[in-house]
Formats: C-alpha cells, structure tokens, sequence
C-alpha cells in the first residue's frame, strides 16, 4: 500500500472512535435526564438523516475540492455537534448534526481510495479500512462505556479550573469534552493526508442542478447488474447493522441485566468478529468473487433470530464473534464491487454518496420504525425477531435474483477477471 493509504486509514480511525463513543455518551446523556426509550432508540436515524437530506450534494463536492481538506472540514462540523450537545441543545439535535459531518466525510474517505490505489488492491484496502473502522468501533463504544461509567467519570469531574465554571457536571457531559480532543486528533492526521493528482470536478454554478444528476446516478447504478446486487446487499447489511448497535444495548440491558457500560462491551463484541471477518476477506476474496458471500447474509437473519434464547454471556460473546464476522466477510467484497463499478460509471465522489444515500435511507426507515414501534410497546424481543426476518428474507431474495441472471453475470465477472489479470501484469 502507498504511504498516504495509512495516513487515511489513521484520520479514519479517530474520527470512527470518536463518533461510537459519542453514540454512547448520547444514550447515557438521554437516559440519566429520563428521556423516553423511543428517544435513545432514535438516535440512529437522526444520525442517518442528513446521509439522506445531502446525499446529492457531499458526493460531488467531494468530487469537487481535495478529499483530504473535505475530511478536515467534516470533522469541524463534528466537533460543533459536539459543542451544541455539551451546552445544553437536545442531544438528538446535537447528535443529527454530527451525522451531517460524518455524511461529508464518508465519500471523502471512500473515494480517495479508487484515486489512491488500483482495482486490484481494492478488495485489500476495504479489509483492511473497513478492520480498522470495526476496530474503531470496538474501542469507541468501549471508550463511551468506560467514560461514563463511574470510575472514569469521577475523575474526569474531580478537575477544578480557578475562576472559570466550564458547566460540565454529569458524566455524560465528562465524556463529550474528552471526545472533542479525539475529533481534533482526526483533524491533525486529515492535514497530512497527500494529494492524489486526480482532477477535481467543479461544482455547477446552480447546486439544484445536482438533483437530477443525482438521480441519474443512482438509477445508473441500480440497473448495472453488478451494481444492483452490491448496492442492495450493503444498503441492508448497514441498514440493519447501525440499528443492531442499539438494539444490542437493549438487549443485554433486558436479557442479561447490563448497564450501559457493561451492554457496550458487548456491541464492542459483535465488532471484534465484524473485523476479524473483514480482514480474512481482504486475504482470502478476490473481486471477481464477490457474489460468491451472498448466502452468508442469510445466514447472518438466522442467527439475529436466535438472540431471542440466549441468557448467558459465556453463550453470547462467541455467538456474536461470529454474527459479527460472517458481517464482515459478507461486506467487504462487496463494499469493494460497489466502489469499483461505481467509479468507472460515475466518479468515485458521487457512486459513494448513492451508496451512502442508499444505506442510510435503509437505517433511517428501520431506525424510525423501530423508534415508533417502541413507542407504541414493541419489545426487544419482538425487535430482533422483526429484524432477523428482514435480513434472512432481503438476502435469500437477492441471492434468487442473482441466480437467476447468472448468465448474464458471466460477461461481467470475466470482464472483473480481465481487470485482475491487468492491473496484476502492470505490478497494480
């Protein structure tokens, strides 16, 4: 991998971090001022919200200015969010503006790759991104757990500053001032990040003009073939995924009588089998193989179901390793498709702002249903059960799908075949 290719991969990590930490902190922060559960359970779409709202928009001022200085810019506006949730604006607020840093720098972080490196070494950078991104959540929520628990708390409010009442009381408001400085560690790593030498695309004078090319892009890249079975495949996987994070917490809060401290080890749990399943992907998956993971989604609804039995943690840490890595398994290989088809129909910038608008569009829709559904009495239980249907069902459909089209896939995997071998021959 060429030098610049650590120096994102270390921006990415900090900001990824600071961002599961934050989630953590917000749940604590809502439940410690009594704050209904549909609230807690709605920070997920809030954060999803302006994936949506600005999906025309970030893909191509990625595409638009130096993706290194889009990724500073973004992490500024994380760090406003940050700001506004410690002094006193309603987290959810507070949180949906956070998401609208990290809906900038998402096609910021994944663009720059097809500008950095060959197709072949794609299905490599994704592993290995996508392992250090689960690793960031792993230690973010345990960083989050750990801050607001009673240890670190203490001593983070038992600093005194003469003359100066900075209004930090609560635990919760303890952790988002620390968090702050890992957001501004992200910045320093996005100030080294180098230029790719690809050239940028200016912005068009009338930014309303982005919607239709917008569109464009997306139906382009939903009536590729390629592109139709990643895109649906990664828009589910993190659909339910960035709502599975939630619904883990509540969970262990029912099923084994956690506190958040404790429940969040356990989504740091799911993370350490998401990583441990990307990078053997990243090591065993080529990306003419990518359509071959397409049955481990299935598998994956199966075992959401079977959380509804478990009572024991010495049952639920390896059983969620393993949910966690046929996750990851599944996604990276697709992840890389996406962003290959994606680059050569329509720029890397605008395919990853489709992708994004996508995903998040899915999470927000099950965040919001969820939320509702928890308003209206739906239990946990009856959450995960709802969920696992929708990823063993979505998935076997899509698998179906491409089985039926075989044939007309086998032009299109011989021509990723042909872009191996070439990029190999040329030392890509």
């Amino acid at each position: 991998m060429k030098r610049g290719f650590y120096t994102i991969m270390s921006a990415q990590f900090f900001s990824s971090l600071a961002d599961n930490a934050l989630f953590v902190a917000a749940v604590q922060l809502l439940r410690s001022s009594g704050s209904d559960e549909w609230q807690q359970a709605a920070l997920i779409p809030m954060f999803a919200l302006f994936y949506v709202v600005l999906a025309p928009f970030v893909g191509a001022v990625a595409d638009a200015l130096p993706k290194g200085r889009v990724m500073l810019y973004s992490n500024g506006i994380k760090i406003v969010g940050c700001l506004i949730m410690l002094f006193g604006n309603h987290p959810l607020i507070s949180y949906a503006i956070v998401g609208l840093g990290a809906a900038a720098y998402s096609p910021a972080k994944y663009g720059i790759l097809t500008e950095l490196l060959p197709a072949s070494q794609l299905v490599k950078a994704n592993g290995w991104i996508e392992g250090l991104t689960i690793a960031s959540i792993i230690l973010g929520v345990l960083l989050g757990g750990q801050l607001v628990g009673h240890a670190a708390s203490t001593y983070l409010l038992s600093f005194d500053f003469p003359l100066i009442d900075t209004g930090i009381d609560s635990p919760s408001e303890a952790a988002i001032s620390v968090l702050i400085f890992v957001y501004l560690l992200a910045a320093w790593f996005n100030l080294r990040i180098p230029l790719t030498g690809v050239p940028m695309r200016p912005l068009p004078k009338h930014l309303i003009s982005l919607l239709p090319d917008f569109w464009h892009c997306n139906m382009r890249l939903w009536r590729d073939r390629l592109g139709q079975i990643s895109l649906s495949t990664t828009t589910l996987f993190w659909g339910v995924s960035s709502n599975l994070k939630y619904i883990v917490l509540g969970w262990a809060s029912i099923a084994l009588g956690y506190s958040v401290t404790q429940a969040s080890a356990l989504v740091g749990v799911v993370a350490i089998g998401t990583a441990v399943g990307a990078v053997a992907a990243s090591m065993r998956m080529r990306l003419d193989q990518a359509t071959h993971v397409l049955p481990l989604g299935i598998a994956m609804g199966v075992l959401i179901l079977l959380l509804n039995v478990i009572t024991n943690v010495w049952v639920a840490a390896p059983f969620l390793v393993l949910l966690g890595g046929l996750g990851g398994f599944l996604v990276v290989p697709m992840n890389a498709l996406l962003q290959h088809r994606g680059h050569n129909l329509m720029g890397s910038g605008r395919s990853i702002a489709v992708q994004n608008f996508n995903e998040q569009a899915c999470t927000l829709a099950l965040g919001a249903f969820y939320s509702l559904s928890t308003g209206m009495g739906l239990s946990i239980f009856g959450a995960i059960t709802v969920f696992g249907m929708v990823v063993a069902g979505f998935m076997w459909l899509i698998k179906r799908w491409h089985e039926s089209n075989c044939r007309n896939h086998a032009a299109d995997v011989n021509h990723l075949l042909d872009i191996a071998r070439h990029d190999t021959h040329h030392g890509g």
